[in-house]
């Protein structure tokens, strides 16, 4: 059985810096993109445990034709759940998981 390791991804965006973390958790993976401010995920994140802290974050699904198998995934996934800062912030259903964590009002001092 090979090993599994956390994988670490930095990318610039538009108005930020994103991190992109995946964790090996069992037989599957946790995957987030994070910034100064918030952060897009899979499954397995609890977002409104997030919200207590004032952290955007949104959950990114697949639909049938797609799958998440790597962090350019995340990002290109839609946005299938939010919590009340994101949803403050303008972050919405359906919008890409990269429109998400690079919205201008995400960064620091919006």
């Amino acid at each position: 059985m090979a090993q599994q390791i956390l994988c670490h991804k930095r990318t610039r965006l538009s108005y930020k810096d994103a991190f992109g973390y995946v964790i090996p958790v069992g037989k599957t993976s946790l995957m987030t993109w994070v910034t100064d401010e918030g952060l897009i995920a899979t499954r397995g994140f609890d977002i409104e445990a997030l919200a207590d802290y004032g952290v955007s974050a949104a959950i990114v699904g697949v639909s049938e034709e797609s799958s998440l198998e790597t962090l350019d995934d995340l990002m290109d996934a839609a946005v299938r759940a939010v919590n009340l800062p994101a949803v403050q912030r303008r972050v919405d259903i359906g919008m890409s998981g990269r429109e998400a964590v690079n919205y201008p009002l995400l960064s620091s001092g919006a």
